[in-house]
């Protein structure tokens, strides 16, 4: 499940992401999620990707603190993380002076509250999401939390990327130890025009938070539905291949870790590094698990030294089927 993993965490962080106008490559964003690409000061676009994809890093590490407890300061470390890189708009604090959401014809859709009331507002969402409605399903306790968050407005910026990542921490504290197989990033960056009317229908142009809240609740439901569809044909996607690497190393006689590698190299491109830490080898074995593959003509190599990568070759991607990424 590891290139799974590694995949679907970049297609989320580019999605959500990508709803507020920064833009990478599918490929860009892999390699910036999973380090091997650094973004340079200046290029908003990436350093927006490589941001939030170490916030949600921080959503994984308080999902498994067991001393964890929700405070003010979790949401602002995790806008500090996400938002570092827009240094004028005052990373990890809330904002002091008005704010609103416009449409793309200039109107004026959302008008937050006034900038006096966003502590006391954050307080009392906070204290909601340490012990409110604990007994609801943790995929309602998500949407409601997203919804409570992007109706504060509590930031200059990065108001939706921080309602999203606060949703997916409160699916992992949840249980659901892995936010990227279960939050909904990716779909609403697919369906961004969808999102945003739930939005409106539900908040009524201001911070009203009498209004129902239902059409938001089964908004996100029809969506976790629509993901977990997607994350279930993928796996089976990366199930099949595997099947087809594990009966290409048994039959030239290869060690079955092998076919990490292999799987490796046709999905998101393998490197020393992730190979050892997924196969449980030295990096001496790596090397000569590469120089067999490599021998074979199964992998191509790119790059020197450090930034050494094997991609799968066409014989390979022939061999398995043609099949080079989970769908």
């Amino acid at each position: 499940m590891g290139s799974l993993r590694r995949q679907v965490r970049a297609s989320s962080v580019e999605s959500s992401t990508s709803i507020e106008g920064f833009s990478v490559s599918p490929d860009e964003a892999l390699a910036l999620t999973s380090g091997r690409l650094a973004a340079e000061p200046g290029d908003e676009d990436r350093q927006a990707v490589a941001c939030y994809a170490r916030a949600m890093d921080l959503v994984g590490t308080m999902a498994v603190d067991p001393g964890f407890r929700w405070a003010d300061r979790v949401i602002l470390d995790l806008h500090f993380t996400a938002c570092y890189f827009q240094r004028d708009k005052d990373p990890g604090l809330w904002r002091s002076d008005p704010i609103g959401v416009t449409g793309s014809d200039g109107s004026l859709e959302y008008h937050g509250p006034a900038p006096a009331d966003v502590p006391g507002l954050m307080d009392e969402v906070v204290t909601w999401l340490d012990g409110g409605d604990l007994a609801a399903d943790v995929f309602i306790r998500a949407a409601m939390a997203h919804l409570n968050m992007i109706s504060v407005h509590p930031f200059r910026d990065g108001n939706g990327r921080i309602a999203r990542i606060v949703q997916s921490l409160v699916l992992a504290r949840g249980g659901l130890t892995s936010p990227e197989f279960f939050s909904i990033e990716e779909y609403l960056g697919g369906h961004t025009q969808d999102y945003y009317a739930a939005l409106r229908e539900t908040q009524g142009g201001s911070y009203q938070p009498d209004r129902d809240a239902s059409s938001w609740i089964s908004f996100c439901l029809d969506a976790h539905l629509a993901q977990a569809h997607r994350r279930l044909a993928q796996a089976e996607a990366a199930a099949a291949r595997w099947q087809q690497l594990e009966a290409l190393a048994e039959s030239r006689g290869w060690p079955d870790r092998l076919v990490i590698a292999l799987e490796q190299s046709l999905v998101d491109g393998a490197d020393r590094g992730k190979y050892c830490e997924e196969a449980g080898v030295s990096p001496a074995t790596a090397s000569a698990d590469f120089r067999r593959l490599l021998d074979a003509g199964l992998v191509t190599q790119r790059g020197r030294a450090r930034s050494t990568a094997y991609v799968a070759s066409d014989e390979l991607r022939m061999l398995a089927g043609g099949s080079t990424a989970a769908t």
